[in-house]
């Protein structure tokens, strides 16, 4: 019989933001699925904990922690406890997903302030998530990141899918996952020499509860599956974390089924 190979992600503990959410959940259900430690890290600290029990009573390795990616100090005291009770931290997902009520708001009726408001606590945050634990892991000698981008951060809308529906592809969206991409490729040139790394995922649409009309539209652009489920992206996101990707830095790997094809 061939040899049993080691989980992906053995012994790595991995932080989450938005670990609580219809992605996150699935992140940390992996991470902990492939040996790892996932901390379920989010500002809903309710719901992050029952996403670690859950994954705990399975006989997963999790921990639910607060944070606020708009807060320094807050990410700093996320990195503190992770490190006090773990002694190391080996990657972060960037993967939280901030918004305004006023979200899914038509173009022509984005406010201004609600427009900067949504990038700033968005793309802000997600700067400040990778800034944090970018000098974490230079003085800790290596580290990873992984930012969540979107297909709609590299292609324009196609707005025709949202016809008959009341559902929209916000402006701030694309904003702000264009801008989540090039971050990345900043952030993996600039720390480059010091041994971290810094890659994007952008998946496809994501299975939540859309009207059959805009799922069949939707899937008339993709091969045999259409929307995904938060399930199809997280094998790709295991190879970003797992030392099976250690030489890919800056790079934007897209998961959508042949969408953007």
């Amino acid at each position: 019989m061939p040899p049993t190979l080691p989980p992906l992600l053995k012994d790595k503990v991995i932080v989450v933001t938005g670990g609580a959410g219809l992605l996150g959940r699935a992140f940390c259900q992996a991470i902990s699925d492939h040996g790892g430690v996932a901390v379920v890290a989010d500002v809903d600290a309710a719901v992050a904990q029952a996403v670690a029990t859950g994954i705990s009573i399975h006989g997963g390795r999790a921990e639910a922690l607060p944070v606020d990616i708009t807060d320094a100090s807050s990410i700093q005291a996320l990195i503190g406890a992770v490190q006090s009770k773990w002694g190391r931290i080996d990657a972060v997902v960037n993967s939280a997903y901030p918004r305004s009520q006023s979200w899914g708001a038509k173009f022509e009726d984005v406010g201004y302030a609600d427009f900067c408001g949504n990038v700033a606590s968005h793309l802000g945050g997600y700067f400040l998530v990778a800034q944090q634990f970018a000098v974490y892991f230079r003085a800790s000698g290596g580290g990873n990141i992984v930012n969540l981008g979107s297909i709609y951060g590299t292609q324009a809308p196609r707005f025709e899918l949202y016809a008959d529906t009341p559902m929209t592809m916000p402006v701030e969206y694309a904003a702000i996952k264009a801008g989540v991409i090039q971050l990345t490729r900043y952030v993996a040139q600039y720390f480059k020499a010091d041994g971290v790394r810094c890659n994007a995922l952008s998946p496809g649409g994501i299975r939540d509860r859309q009207p059959e009309s805009f799922l069949a539209q939707y899937a008339s652009h993709c091969g045999a599956t259409g929307m995904l489920d938060p399930a199809d992206v997280a094998g790709t996101l295991v190879f970003l974390l797992s030392d099976a990707s250690r030489h890919l830095t800056g790079q934007n790997l897209i998961v959508d089924d042949g969408f953007c094809l």
